[in-house]
């Protein structure tokens, strides 16, 4: 999309939420606006799949959308065995739009339709990826309205702010401007909602330095996962940054919120990621982990959440664990971070990196945390540790880390990188720029011994001697920006100072004298 359209598109999603979310807060509101924005999506793309097939066929003058039910119905079969699902001409959003004013029964007609869709899918391969997809959006909710009249006329605004935002001709294909509506939606409601929603969301700027440094130089990888992928930025930035076509085996990932895991699939549908290339699991990733079977992954990419409880030595079982039992020690019950660099370690392929965001504690403290930095250390896991900047993410303003590891590494030795100036200041937060990321970047890539000030290689022993801190601070030493004091001079002035002083107070001394 060219920038001016997108301005134009994010101008306009923003004057449809401001219009809808009076009685209903932000955070929650955005589910609506966002499963709306995928009915369309589906819709459209379902009917330019069929569209393009009848006009290569020389059936110029077809439209899906104009069938009568009964005759979509024969093409049902195929439709799911491509897309995933079906869904009939009269139930296709444009359709229902158009007849929405004047429904009176719009929320059950709208819920018959998002449970169709569902249905449809129902016995297939594509089951697990459509099941329940709606279920944040309920049309009979009291938060849009208390009667049935107040909650149909907000649902014909969220159809028509929808359906009259620029995202482009079906026909043309030019789906890249879903995804970005929803990236600037999620973002939007993100920033304004504080940890509630900002937890959900890790901002564009954090997932492409993440992303950039876990592929590397790769132009190919098997698979992308990320085992706390929210709303799944992170797994599309991959797509985005390699092209999806050249992730050959998909993404995966597994997130814990039932919302934000249906959040996550309709993003990945948004950005016109097929069914058969998407594999998103919903639970507890470090009890219950679902992709045993898919893993390693050459790419991971993770920004977890942090200093969050979870089961640890509550569970006898988890020490045996083939994820955990390696380092001898579970990561503290009230700590989960090193939890998930563990888990994210043993699904890691061996050609293959983890860029992981990191709470800054869990570089220094003591205990079994500690112990499990010596293993990661010991057994030469630990790539790079990366300072980022404060105030980055929505929700917190602690100053991050990234902890990069690879299990083929070519030297026994951890770069520490300072790039906590790397940033410009945006309103409240800091903000990395794409030269900010390129410099970072280019500091992994180089992997000198030292650059003042912003990087050191630091060997094991030395990392031994620190008792396993991984802090970037112990290691790099920060430019003193403190002024600079002449001594010399400034005793001058100070002299100065004092002679005038003294002349001051005899002069002083001399007029009461003479007053009194």
């Amino acid at each position: 999309m060219k920038e001016q359209e997108r301005e134009e598109l994010h101008r306009t999603i923003w004057a449809i939420a401001n219009d809808l979310r009076g009685a209903v807060d932000g955070w929650d509101f955005k589910q609506y606006v966002l499963g709306m924005l995928f009915y369309r999506y589906i819709s459209e793309n379902l009917a330019s799949y069929v569209n393009r097939g009848e006009w290569d066929a020389g059936n110029k003058s077809f439209e899906y959308a104009k069938l009568s039910d009964r005759e979509a119905e024969s093409a049902r079969r195929d439709l799911v065995s491509v897309k995933g699902f079906f869904i009939f001409p009269s139930q296709l959003f444009s359709n229902v739009r158009e007849k929405a004013a004047k429904d009176e029964n719009l929320n059950e007609t709208l819920s018959g339709v998002f449970r169709a869709i569902e249905d449809s899918a129902r016995g297939t391969e594509s089951e697990s990826d459509f099941a329940g997809l709606f279920d944040d959006i309920d049309v009979n909710s009291k938060k849009l309205g208390a009667t049935v009249e107040q909650r149909n006329d907000r649902l014909v605004k969220l159809m028509n702010g929808v359906g009259e935002m620029k995202l482009g001709d079906y026909k043309d294909n030019t789906i890249d401007a879903f995804g970005d509506a929803y990236e600037f939606l999620m973002g939007m409601y993100a920033s304004n909602a504080g940890k509630s929603g900002g937890e959900f969301f890790t901002p564009q700027e954090v997932s492409e330095l993440l992303t950039r440094l876990a592929v590397g130089d790769k132009k190919e990888v098997n698979k992308v996962y990320d085992p706390a992928c929210g709303s799944g930025s992170l797994l599309l930035k991959a797509a985005k940054v390699l092209g999806k076509e050249h992730v050959r085996l998909g993404f995966f990932g597994q997130e814990i919120n039932i919302t934000t895991y249906n959040l996550c699939r309709i993003n990945m549908f948004l950005h016109d990621i097929d069914y058969d290339k998407f594999d998103i699991a919903l639970g507890d990733t470090l009890t219950t982990p679902q992709h045993w079977d898919d893993q390693p992954f050459e790419v991971i990419v993770s920004n977890p959440p942090y200093s969050i409880r979870w089961e640890g030595d509550a569970d006898a079982t988890l020490i045996n664990d083939p994820r955990f039992s390696p380092a001898g020690v579970l990561a503290p019950k009230s700590k989960a971070d090193l939890a998930f660099i563990m888990h994210s370690l043993a699904f890691l392929a061996t050609n293959g990196t983890a860029a992981i965001v990191c709470f800054p504690g869990i570089m220094y403290r003591g205990g079994a945390e500690r112990k499990i930095r010596q293993y990661l250390v010991d057994n030469n896991y630990v790539d790079a540790v990366i300072q980022l900047p404060d105030n980055l993410f929505f929700g917190t303003s602690i100053a991050t880390c990234i902890m990069v590891m690879k299990k083929g590494k070519r030297d026994n030795a951890v770069l520490f990188v300072d790039a906590s100036e790397e940033c410009v200041k945006v309103t409240n937060n800091n903000k990395l720029t794409e030269a900010n990321i390129k410099s970072i970047l280019a500091l992994v890539a180089e992997r000198k011994e030292k650059v003042e000030h912003r990087s050191r290689l630091v060997h094991r022993d030395e990392i031994a001697e620190n008792d396993f801190n991984l802090s970037v601070s112990t290691y790099v030493e920060q430019k003193d920006t403190r002024e600079k004091v002449d001594i010399v001079k400034l005793e001058a002035e100070l002299k100065e100072i004092v002679e005038r002083e003294t002349k001051l107070r005899a002069a002083i001394d001399k007029i009461v004298a003479e007053l009194r």
